[in-house]
Order: C-alpha cells, then structure tokens, then sequence
C-alpha cells in the first residue's frame, strides 16, 4: 500500500458583504438579502475548487506521487492475475501427464506426480484435483492409512465442489483401514456436502453398511430410514428398503419427513 504526502491546505477567509452602507444609503432590500446565502454557497463552491487547484499546483510532487502509486497498485494487481492464471495452467499441463501415468496403472510414478502438484501449487483447483488423485492411488497401492493422511486435514477445508468426494474418500480410506465408524462419519458428512439426491443416497447407503460393520445397527437404520423417507425417488431406495428390513427382521417404521 502507497501513501501519498499530505499537503497543507491554506484557506483564506472570506468576508461577505451585507449590501448595507454605514449612512444607511443604498440599503439591500429584502429580496437582495434572501439571495446572498445562494452566492455564499457558490463562491464557497468555487472556493474549494480553487483552493484544491492551487494546492495541487503547489503540490506536484506529491500529485504525482499519488498517481504513480495508483498506477503501480494497478499494475500490480494485473500481474498477480497474469501469474495466476499461468500457475493455473501449468498446474493444470502437470496435471494432465500425471493423469496419463495413473491411467497407465503406473501407481508410484502418478503418486509422485499428484504429490509436487499438491505442494508446489497448493490453493489451486489443480492441487485440489491432485490430492484426491493421490489418495485414490494410494488406495489403489493398498496404502489405506497413507490415504487417510492425505485427506483427514484436507477434506474439511476443500472447495465445495470438491468437498463430497473428499468426505467420500476418506470413509473409503478408513473403511479399508478396518475404521468402519470413522468411515460411517466421514460417509455422512459427504452426504451432507452432496448436492445431488443420487449422490447422497450413495453416500447414506455407505454409512449404512460402515455403521452395520461397527455393529452401531441404531445409526445404520436411520441411515437407511433416510434413504427412503427423504430420497425415494433415487436409485438407492431399493437397496435401502432391503437393508432395513434385514436390520429390523422386517419391522423397519420410516419416521415422515421433516416439515
């Protein structure tokens, strides 16, 4: 941030006449005193113009100051968004070789690849990509736990688009972890940060089986119950219409969904 001296601003004072003489000659009529405080204000108007044009002209260096500092800020600002934009597609060129080596099943080296994409251009859409590409090819290598390090501080503070898959990952990661209640948690919070019905369904059928797994059947059914109250036009009402009657020996009550 710039600053630009402050200049010292002289006003003069100004003394409005009354339109009276001291003899009482040539006095104002009514109509002439009505009409001064309109002139006052145009001729402190045109004062304050004036002033400010003088002080400007006994100021030039600091006018020009002050425009080389507006002129640098916006140059500034135009190239940070020159440089993000080239970061951006660097990333994204980066990106698109690691891909080629994850498609080519070429694990350690599409892991390396994600990895120094996520550090080098961290806050990027590009790094947000990679993380979730790193931790799907560490659960691809059988690294389940490594996979969980990569999303546990990650998921909670992804972008929203992203933020689902994260969620629905890291259950994943901890289902094959041998965690199934940290996985049935992380699978209802990608639920909830879902925007799609069908999405949420899958999710909810994932906390489902992750909650049966930790023997929690009281949090599987209300998975479940979910599922059908709430998203019964999704595909997933079926699965879950199953699953509930298996829970409850067929005695599964839908609570109405919430006004």
């Amino acid at each position: 941030m710039f600053e630009s001296p402050q200049g010292h601003w002289d006003v003069a004072g100004h003394r409005v006449g009354t339109g009276f003489s001291e003899s009482g000659k040539d006095m104002a009529t009514l109509a002439d005193q009505v009409q001064v405080p309109a002139e006052v204000g145009r001729s402190g108007a045109e004062d304050a113009v004036h002033r400010l044009v003088r002080w400007a002209q006994s100021h030039r260096q600091a006018v020009t100051y002050g425009v080389a500092a507006v002129v640098v800020a916006a140059g500034l600002v135009g190239w940070n968004q020159v440089a993000s934009r080239r970061s951006e597609e660097a990333a994204g060129e980066q990106l698109r070789q690691a891909r080629l080596a994850f498609e080519q099943e070429n694990y350690p080296l599409a892991a390396s690849e994600f990895a120094r994409i996520r550090e080098n251009y961290s806050g990027s859409r590009a790094a947000e990509q990679a993380t979730l590409l790193l931790a799907q090819t560490r659960l691809l290598q059988g690294q389940a736990q490594q996979a969980v390090d990569v999303l546990e501080g990650f998921s909670g503070s992804a972008s929203a688009v992203y933020r689902a898959q994260a969620f629905g990952l890291l259950g994943a990661s901890y289902e094959n972890a041998g965690q199934p209640g940290r996985a049935a948690e992380a699978f209802e919070q990608a639920a909830r940060s879902a925007d799609l019905p069908s999405m949420q369904a899958q999710f909810l059928s994932d906390a489902g089986r992750a909650w049966t797994a930790a023997a929690d059947t009281e949090k599987a059914v209300a998975a479940y119950q979910r599922i059908v109250r709430d998203l019964s036009k999704t595909a997933g009402v079926a699965e879950a219409t199953v699953r509930l009657g298996e829970l409850t020996k067929g005695a599964a009550v839908v609570p109405a969904a919430e006004k």
